[in-house]
């Protein structure tokens, strides 16, 4: 344990965040399945199997993290991600995409709470888990910087065609791979290892599921953080058809979405700056944000449209990293990736639920 590097550790983390959410054709994925001929009835389909693919495996995945380990769980993410890549290049038609979509999906699934998991039992490991309130805002920054910075090489993703765009996704996901396999596993609980495996997952999921059962505030953060994230989310995802049709030059519409990223980025990094304001209050200053978000998109104006996927996106990220945080001071180690991937899990649910609708009252 001596040996145990904390801030190489999370430079690390830090470094696979960055690498492994740049993905020009991942953040492309619309335009590019537009250009071989998919309709939108068809793109559609394939966004309802990612969030179906979420919703069956999120839970699963964090059960795998808190049993057999966070490292190992991430260096399977990676692999799921070089493997959609590689069915994306050779995918020809709808069910060959929909496998490397849904392969794409449990990339997310495997990561989602297992980074978090390891990054605060990583800091809990030497007495620091007071600074994870940083690293969750620092990661999260990283991530829309990544994403956003993807989305704005929509036009080099577009001129270098779908094979060689997901090419190069695979590439950053093998350096990502290299990074993940080189993270230190930290050993939590009791010796486990004593323990059958099937013993090991009934007992996770039973503990889990006896907390949320019983604890009505973690229910209610998980649910409120899902509703205000989605409508944020989508409002940014409809954006992306809105405001060319608002007016917006489309070789503009990459840099005004890099943009409206960038919102988020900062959200992340702003909420650390405010650590002694209420859960409640940053709630209630998040929903007031998306409202006024929601109701921008209806401007038929490209700059206050703008200006609406951008403050959306602030209080998105801006209530996400403070929710990370409080429910990571809830729960214990043992449960710890489950019950964060429960978070997620809520989200798609809610996502799925909404999308229909955003979709009828903004089109």
């Amino acid at each position: 344990m001596r040996k145990f590097n904390i801030r190489q550790q999370i430079g690390k983390l830090y470094l696979l965040t960055s690498v492994g959410y740049f993905q020009i054709a991942g953040a492309s994925w619309v335009a590019l399945l537009a250009m071989r001929g998919f309709s939108l009835l068809e793109i559609g389909m394939l966004e309802s199997i990612f969030h179906i693919v979420s919703c069956i495996f999120e839970i699963p995945s964090g059960v795998a993290a808190d049993v057999f380990g966070r490292k190992k769980t991430m260096v399977m993410s990676q692999l799921a991600s070089l493997l959609s890549g590689v069915m994306m290049v050779w995918s020809e038609g709808f069910w060959a995409t929909a496998f490397a979509i849904g392969f794409s999906a449990l990339s997310y699934n495997l990561a989602s709470g297992t980074r978090e998991a390891l990054a605060y039992d990583s800091l809990k490991l030497v007495g620091k888990e007071n600074e994870y309130n940083t690293f969750a805002a620092t990661d999260m920054m990283l991530y829309r910087i990544a994403n956003s910075t993807s989305t704005l090489c929509a036009g080099l993703a577009l001129f270098l065609g779908f094979r060689k765009a997901y090419t190069a996704d695979i590439l950053f996901t093998l350096i990502a791979l290299f990074i993940a396999c080189s993270l230190k596993e930290v050993e939590i609980g009791t010796k486990t290892d004593e323990k059958k495996v099937s013993d090991r997952v009934v007992n996770t999921v039973r503990e889990s599921w006896h907390f949320l059962l019983l604890n009505k505030k973690m229910r209610r953060i998980m649910v409120i953080n899902a509703i205000i994230g989605a409508v944020s989310t989508l409002v940014l995802f409809f954006l992306q058809a809105k405001l060319p049709l608002a007016g917006l030059n489309q070789v503009m519409l990459g840099p005004v979405l890099f943009a409206m990223g960038l919102g988020a980025a900062l959200g992340s990094r702003a909420i650390s700056l405010f650590p002694s304001v209420s859960y409640k209050k940053v709630v209630l200053i998040s929903s007031l944000i998306v409202i006024v978000s929601f109701l921008l998109a209806f401007t038929k104006s490209p700059a206050f449209m703008t200006c609406g996927g951008f403050v959306g996106a602030f209080a998105d990220d801006f209530l996400e990293v403070r929710t990370d945080v409080l429910i990571n001071e809830m729960i214990s180690s043992e449960q710890r990736a489950t019950l964060i991937s429960v978070n997620s899990f809520i989200f798609s649910i809610v996502m799925i639920v909404l999308s229909t609708w955003m979709g009828w009252i903004m089109a």
